[in-house]
Protein backbone atom coordinates (compact mmCIF):
# COMPACT_ATOMS: atom_id res chain seq x y z
CA UNK A 1 0.00 0.00 0.00
CA UNK A 2 0.89 3.75 -0.36
CA UNK A 3 1.68 5.81 2.89
CA UNK A 4 1.62 9.45 1.78
CA UNK A 5 1.97 12.39 3.50
CA UNK A 6 4.67 10.59 5.82
CA UNK A 7 7.10 12.76 8.41
CA UNK A 8 10.68 12.87 6.71
CA UNK A 9 11.24 11.41 10.53
CA UNK A 10 9.28 8.35 10.04
CA UNK A 11 11.98 5.16 9.94
CA UNK A 12 10.76 1.96 8.91
CA UNK A 13 10.15 0.42 12.33
CA UNK A 14 8.34 2.73 13.00
CA UNK A 15 6.16 2.25 9.82
CA UNK A 16 6.15 -1.60 10.96
CA UNK A 17 4.82 -0.69 14.52
CA UNK A 18 1.69 1.58 13.17
CA UNK A 19 0.93 -1.03 10.51
CA UNK A 20 1.52 -4.09 12.78
CA UNK A 21 -1.69 -3.51 14.84
CA UNK A 22 -3.81 -4.25 11.98
CA UNK A 23 -2.01 -7.40 10.33
CA UNK A 24 1.48 -8.88 9.54
CA UNK A 25 3.52 -6.32 7.83
CA UNK A 26 6.16 -7.99 5.40
CA UNK A 27 8.03 -5.23 3.68
CA UNK A 28 8.57 -1.79 4.27
CA UNK A 29 9.99 0.92 1.69
CA UNK A 30 10.54 4.00 2.86
CA UNK A 31 12.08 6.27 -0.79
CA UNK A 32 14.89 8.43 -0.38
CA UNK A 33 16.09 11.90 -2.43
CA UNK A 34 18.78 10.70 -4.91
CA UNK A 35 21.11 13.48 -4.07
CA UNK A 36 20.56 14.31 -0.59
CA UNK A 37 19.83 10.43 0.76
CA UNK A 38 16.96 11.69 2.84
CA UNK A 39 13.06 10.25 3.15
CA UNK A 40 10.58 12.12 -0.15
CA UNK A 41 7.90 11.66 2.57
CA UNK A 42 6.04 8.66 1.70
CA UNK A 43 6.27 4.96 1.54
CA UNK A 44 5.39 1.74 0.63
CA UNK A 45 3.87 -0.77 3.14
CA UNK A 46 3.36 -5.17 2.39
CA UNK A 47 0.84 -6.60 4.60
CA UNK A 48 0.75 -10.71 4.65
CA UNK A 49 -2.99 -10.50 3.66
CA UNK A 50 -5.84 -8.05 1.79
CA UNK A 51 -7.88 -8.29 4.62
CA UNK A 52 -5.12 -6.85 6.91
CA UNK A 53 -3.99 -4.34 4.46
CA UNK A 54 -7.85 -3.62 4.01
CA UNK A 55 -8.06 -3.00 7.70
CA UNK A 56 -4.79 -0.79 7.65
CA UNK A 57 -6.23 1.46 5.18
CA UNK A 58 -9.59 2.25 7.02
CA UNK A 59 -8.16 2.62 10.45
CA UNK A 60 -5.10 4.74 9.25
CA UNK A 61 -5.89 6.98 6.60
CA UNK A 62 -6.48 10.77 7.21
CA UNK A 63 -5.20 10.16 10.75
CA UNK A 64 -2.69 12.23 12.37
CA UNK A 65 0.78 10.38 13.07
CA UNK A 66 3.96 12.07 13.82
CA UNK A 67 2.38 15.52 13.26
CA UNK A 68 1.07 14.95 9.81
CA UNK A 69 -2.35 13.31 8.55
CA UNK A 70 -1.38 10.29 6.39
CA UNK A 71 -2.48 8.95 3.16
CA UNK A 72 -2.76 5.80 3.06
CA UNK A 73 -4.30 3.85 0.29
CA UNK A 74 -3.89 0.82 -1.98
CA UNK A 75 -0.80 1.19 -4.33
CA UNK A 76 -1.54 0.78 -7.84
CA UNK A 77 0.84 -0.04 -10.82
CA UNK A 78 2.87 3.13 -12.40
CA UNK A 79 1.21 3.60 -15.71
CA UNK A 80 2.80 3.95 -18.95
CA UNK A 81 0.90 6.52 -20.21
CA UNK A 82 3.07 10.18 -20.48
CA UNK A 83 5.98 11.18 -18.86
CA UNK A 84 9.42 9.89 -18.81
CA UNK A 85 12.06 9.44 -21.56
CA UNK A 86 10.64 9.02 -25.03
CA UNK A 87 13.39 7.83 -27.84
CA UNK A 88 13.38 9.88 -31.55
CA UNK A 89 13.92 13.13 -29.79
CA UNK A 90 10.54 13.30 -27.59
CA UNK A 91 10.56 14.69 -24.03
CA UNK A 92 12.90 17.40 -23.93
CA UNK A 93 16.02 15.14 -25.90
CA UNK A 94 17.34 16.06 -28.78
CA UNK A 95 15.62 16.34 -32.13
CA UNK A 96 17.14 19.07 -33.47
CA UNK A 97 16.22 23.33 -33.46
CA UNK A 98 13.26 25.04 -34.97
CA UNK A 99 11.19 23.72 -37.96
CA UNK A 100 10.25 24.82 -40.85
CA UNK A 101 7.22 25.50 -42.65
CA UNK A 102 7.37 21.32 -43.06
CA UNK A 103 8.05 20.81 -39.58
CA UNK A 104 10.90 19.24 -40.53
CA UNK A 105 14.66 20.32 -40.41
CA UNK A 106 15.55 23.68 -39.53
CA UNK A 107 13.97 27.57 -40.62
CA UNK A 108 15.69 29.09 -43.15
CA UNK A 109 16.51 32.70 -42.68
Amino acid sequence: MYVGNLSFDATEQDLRDLFGSHGEVTEVFIPTDRESGRPRGFAFVTMESADAMNNAIEALNGNEYQGRALVVNEAKPQSNTGGGFRGNGGGGYGGGGRRDNNGYGRNRR
